[in-house]
Parts: C-alpha cells; sequence; structure tokens
C-alpha cells in the first residue's frame, strides 16, 4: 500500500498494491497498522455503499461537529470524478479543492478527513462507490455546499448531472458559515 500526498493538506491518496494472474487479482483495501505508520491514525465505525447510473453527481456534503466524518472512499465497479473541497476557515487552502478519478480499474482510494466537504460524479454506468467513516451518519448534523457554485469552480467532467432536490438548493459557498476551523 502506496500513500500519497496531494497538493491539500490532510487529503490523501491510497494506492494498494494489486497483485494480478490468470485467476484475476487481489489486494489489501485496508491495512490499518500500514495507514497508521503512514500518520492516518483512524478508526472506522461504519461502512457505506451507493450505486449509481453514468451522469449521477452526488455532494458536495459533509457533517458538522461532533459528527464530523472522515472517510475512506474507493470504487468497486465504474469509474468516479471524487472530489475534496477543505471547509476550514483558517485553513491556507481554505475553498479550494482536489479531484481524483478513482475506479475499479486503478482501485485508487481518496482520504478525506473531516473538515472537507465531499462529492463524486459517476463517469459510468452501474458505478458502486464504497466508503469507510470514522464517525456515524446523524441526519442532524448534515450540511451541503451548492456542487456548481462559481467560487469553487469545479470542473465535474459532466454537461447535465442527476442531482437529488437537496443537492440541487445547497447553499453557496459565498452564504457558508463553516462549522470546522483550522489553529496554525
Amino acid at each position: 500500500m502506496k500513500i500519497h500526498k496531494t497538493d491539500i493538506p490532510d487529503l490523501f491518496i491510497v494506492e494498494p498494491i494489486v497483485f494480478k494472474d490468470e485467476r484475476g487479482y487481489f489486494f489489501e483495501a485496508h491495512n490499518q497498522k500500514k495507514l497508521h505508520e503512514a500518520g492516518l491514525d483512524l478508526t472506522f465505525v461504519q461502512d457505506n455503499e451507493s450505486k449509481s447510473q453514468k451522469g449521477v453527481l452526488r455532494g458536495l456534503h459533509f457533517q458538522k461537529p461532533p459528527f464530523a466524518q472522515g472517510k475512506l472512499v474507493r470504487v468497486i465497479k465504474g469509474r468516479v470524478l471524487d472530489v475534496a473541497v477543505d471547509i476550514r476557515k483558517g485553513s491556507p487552502t481554505f475553498g479550494k479543492y482536489h479531484a481524483v478519478e478513482i475506479s475499479e480499474e486503478n482501485k485508487r482510494m481518496f482520504w478525506i478527513p473531516p473538515g472537507f466537504a465531499h462529492g463524486f460524479a459517476t463517469l459510468e454506468d452501474e458505478t458502486i462507490f464504497f466508503y469507510k467513516c470514522t464517525e456515524y451518519y446523524n441526519k442532524e448534523s448534515e450540511g451541503s455546499i451548492l456542487w456548481n457554485d462559481p467560487d469553487l469552480n469545479i470542473d465535474w467532467q459532466l454537461e447535465n448531472p442527476v442531482l437529488s432536490e437537496k443537492d440541487q438548493n445547497s447553499p453557496r459557498f459565498a452564504d457558508f458559515d463553516s462549522p470546522f476551523s483550522v489553529c496554525l
């Protein structure tokens, strides 16, 4: 397992070592010890999975403290553009995002800690998206930011995404009062 830093501190790409032969493949999807050795001391309490058709966009979502979630995301089937936006007041990368393509082919995983809004766009039909969470889901702690906010300027690689009503009506980033902050 290789863990790579991104251009935003605290976001990491995790690349498993995949062993392939004529029978198929094998890889470790999670190894607590290796994550800990890389400085990611994580405890996961909930796993989630979603299935979407091509062109679905889910996000940008987060949970407010004290139920803020860190997520280790991956794609079991299909392909997504996965996006994390830094929403930590006082962070030098506040309002910046990092996007990564993750797929069943590349087997990448993306670590998104608390303090980031998260979303993904499905780039193939029948995409199965899986994520491990560091906190339990709490409906009253839900938050979201408008997926196509011009201040964020995210290129989702989709023309007309399929969205939930919630995602269509999320607040703009300029109107957003973040519940997260960074002490520098």
